[in-house]
């Protein structure tokens, strides 16, 4: 079968791959539907690489898929289901797992320096660490997979995995009916969180993007007010829009604007830090967080968050069809690239041409 294998930092081949089988009674055989291509494979794609990822691996994480044979152990799946796949599941037999700690899984975060120690403390993700699913079929434990109703289109089921973290990170701010919130960046990532606020009930959206059609999309996706960083002050607009209290929550869906999103928020606000950028090592001004008393989060993974992922999809609550724009074919996943590259496009989705 035709899959993208990584082969080292800016390469990758199109190459034939050998079909997984079943080998335990709980496995699951998955026909893949369509994969999202992430901003973490471009990271890993650039020369020098801002994300590591294992050499010889099949790349793609966030994917759709139907099932096409399970092992004897499993009941609650059958060939034909529509489904979305955690590829990053935790153990669930760790202590962290045990204690409600499942971002912290012993086992997702210890495999990886074990064998790469210059990469410890990555967690072991199915498309970075081991075979993903830029291919055609791809073999899963069963517990890593969530049934969607079949008529949910694929190219949006494909959202799935960006969507569980972003909804599992927003959680933590806790956004009321009324708050004000501040996205810096519009780029897929910065979108859903868009739609997620406006989902809670927040009432002023401000998103901040430089690029235009970025920010006519995130006025699809739940924003209120769109700023572009370069020709105006978003502190200003900021404050215009708070009667000049600051914003309640921002969340910084870009990587190196840590130090953007504390200045924006009023006293006791909470800023979430979302954007991933290895590389980045923003100035901080710690006098501004002890004296605003400004509340830190990170997020992450989407843990033990598949399953709501799955409803919210389902419900069509949130537009993520405004946020996948463009499908290409396996074989042209260099155009893909290429097109994200130019900032062309938003939510690429590739989906496999062997059936």
């Amino acid at each position: 079968m035709k899959s993208i294998v990584f082969m080292g930092p800016g390469k990758f081949v199109y190459e034939d791959r050998q079909k997984p089988e079943i080998k335990n009674p709980d496995d699951v055989l998955l026909k893949v539907l369509g994969v999202g291509i992430c901003g973490t494979d471009l990271h890993i794609l650039m020369d020098p690489p801002k994300h590591p990822a294992k050499p010889g691996i099949i790349l793609g994480h966030e994917y759709s898929a139907e099932v096409a044979e399970v092992g004897s152990a499993v009941t609650r799946l059958k060939p034909g289901d529509k489904v979305i796949v955690d590829p990053h599941p935790p153990c669930g037999q760790c202590e962290n797992c045990r204690s409600d700690r499942p971002g912290m899984c012993t086992e997702l975060y210890g495999t990886v320096g074990k064998e790469f120690p210059q990469y410890s403390g990555h967690a072991n993700t199915r498309g970075i660490f081991q075979d993903g699913a830029l291919t055609s079929y791809t073999r899963v434990p069963a517990s890593s997979v969530f049934k969607v109703k079949k008529e949910t289109p694929f190219q949006v089921a494909a959202l799935a995995e960006p969507l569980s973290c972003t909804s599992c990170a927003i959680a933590k701010l806790n956004i009321k009916p009324g708050d004000t919130v501040c996205v810096l960046g519009a780029g897929p990532i910065g979108l859903l969180f868009a739609s997620l606020a406006k989902a809670s009930g927040a009432t002023t959206i401000i998103v901040s993007e430089p690029a235009e059609y970025r920010r006519n999309k995130a006025l699809k996706c739940g924003a209120t007010r769109v700023i572009n960083p370069k020709v105006e002050d978003l502190r200003a607009a900021v404050l215009e829009e708070t009667n000049g209290l600051g914003i309640d929550h921002c969340i910084e869906a870009v990587g190196a604007e840590m130090m953007t999103a504390i200045n924006l928020v009023r006293c006791e606000g909470k800023v979430l830090q979302f954007g991933h950028d290895e590389t980045a090592t923003p100035s901080i001004r710690l006098g501004e967080i002890v004296r605003k008393e400004v509340k830190i989060y990170g997020g992450f993974l989407g843990k033990y968050y598949f399953e709501q992922t799955a409803r919210i999809i389902e419900s069509g609550i949130l537009p993520l069809e405004e946020i996948v724009t463009h499908t290409f074919p396996l074989s042209q996943y260099q155009d893909a690239l290429d097109l994200l590259n130019r900032r062309e496009g938003l939510k690429v989705v590739i989906y496999p041409e062997e059936y």
